[in-house]
C-alpha cells in the first residue's frame, strides 16, 4: 500500500510513528511543511522536517515533542553571552550540528528536497520525507502589538507570543510562486491512499496545500483523501490552532475544520467520540465522517487511529 501524508510537526509525527506501526509494511511518502522554516544565526532550520525525522529516527525529545533527546545548550548560551540573539528559540548543541549541515549543503547549491534526503540517511525515519517544495516559503503573522500593526514570522508568533495577540492574517509567504519539490505530484499521482494527520490546518497543512499544484493534485488523484480533526471539544488537542483558525475565519470545531478543507478535497474525516454530534453535519456536506478515540497520548493510540483513517478510507473506496 502506498500512502501519501501532509505532515506539519508534533501531531503529524506522532500519528506517522502510529501509521508506521498499523501497516509496517506500507510505503510512506511524508509531504513536510516547509511554512515554518526560518534562518536563524546563519543557519536554515526546518522545524517541521527535523521534527518528522527525528521522531521516525528515534532522537526526538519525547518530553516535549521536538528538538533532539539528551540536548545541551552551551552554544546557545555562549551566544547570549556576545549578545546574538534571538534567545527566545531553543536551538541545542545537537540540533544545531543538522543546520549547520543542511546550511552547507543548501550553499554548494543542492536543493532542499536533496538535503533533506542526505539528513534522513543518517536518521533512517523509515519514510520518503520530501518538502513541499524546494523554493522558499515563510509563514507570517499580521498582528497588533501596543497600537502598531506590524507583521512577524509566524515562529516570533507561535514561540515568543506564544499566540497571545490575535492574529489578524495569516499569509505562506512566497507560496504562489513555490513550486512543488521533485517527487511530490508523483507521489500523490501513485498513491493509494492520502491522509491529513491531526496537524494544524492552516499554518500545516494549509501551507503545503497552498503550494500551487499539490492541492489540485490531491483533488484529481482518485484515491481516498482522508483527514483527522486536531480539534477536540472546540479546543485544539495541543498548541495554540484556533487562534490562526480564527484569523482566516474557521470556528474552533471538528465541523468547521471539515467544511474549511471541503469535499471537493477530503473524502472522509475522524472526529473524536466526544464530538459525535458533528458526524451528520460533516456528512450533509459531502464528506464521509466516523467518531472514534482520537487522544493521541501514546503510540498505540495513534497506531488504532491510523488503522481508523485506513479503514475509513476503505468505506470511502468501496462506496
Amino acid at each position: 500500500m502506498r500512502i501519501v501524508v501532509l505532515a506539519g510537526g508534533i501531531g503529524g509525527a506522532r500519528f506517522l510513528r502510529g501509521l508506521q506501526r498499523a501497516v509496517p509494511d506500507a510505503d510512506i511518502t511524508v509531504i513536510g511543511n516547509t511554512g515554518d522554516d526560518i534562518h536563524l544565526f546563519g543557519l536554515k532550520v526546518c522545524p517541521d522536517l527535523d521534527t518528522v525525522m527525528y521522531t521516525l529516527g528515534g532522537g526526538i525529545n519525547e518530553e516535549q515533542g521536538w528538538g533532539r533527546t539528551d540536548e545541551t545548550f552551551h552554544l546557545k548560551e555562549e551566544l547570549a553571552a556576545y549578545g546574538v540573539g534571538p534567545e527566545w528559540f531553543g536551538l541545542g548543541d545537537r540540533d544545531f550540528a543538522t543546520h549547520i549541515v543542511r546550511t552547507q549543503m543548501l550553499s554548494a547549491g543542492y536543493p532542499l528536497s536533496a538535503v533533506t534526503e542526505a539528513l534522513c540517511d543518517r536518521w533512517k525515519p523509515g519514510v520518503r520525507l520530501i518538502p513541499m517544495s524546494d523554493d522558499r516559503v515563510e509563514t507570517h503573522v499580521a498582528v497588533e502589538i501596543d497600537g502598531q500593526r506590524k507583521v512577524i514570522h509566524f515562529q516570533e508568533y507561535w514561540v515568543r507570543l506564544r499566540a497571545s495577540v490575535p492574529a489578524e492574517a495569516v499569509v505562506p509567504v512566497g507560496a504562489e510562486q513555490a513550486k512543488p519539490a521533485p517527487g511530490v505530484l508523483e507521489a500523490l499521482a501513485e498513491a493509494d491512499v492520502i491522509l491529513f494527520p491531526p496537524s494544524n490546518p492552516v499554518v500545516s497543512i494549509g501551507t503545503i496545500l497552498a503550494v500551487p499544484g499539490i492541492r489540485e493534485a490531491i483533488a484529481d488523484a482518485g484515491v481516498p483523501v482522508v483527514g483527522l480533526s486536531p480539534i477536540i471539544s472546540d479546543a485544539p488537542v495541543r498548541g495554540m490552532a484556533d487562534k490562526v483558525l480564527a484569523a482566516v475565519g474557521v470556528e474552533s470545531t471538528a465541523t468547521a475544520v471539515a467544511e474549511h478543507y471541503g469535499s471537493g478535497l477530503l473524502d472522509g474525516w475522524l472526529v473524536d467520540t466526544v464530538d459525535a454530534s458533528a458526524v451528520e453535519r460533516v456528512e450533509a456536506a459531502g464528506i464521509r465522517c466516523r467518531a472514534v478515540p482520537l487522544m493521541m497520548s501514546d503510540l498505540d493510540t495513534a497506531a488504532q487511529m491510523a488503522r481508523e483513517a485506513l479503514t475509513l478510507a476503505e468505506e470511502v473506496r468501496e462506496s
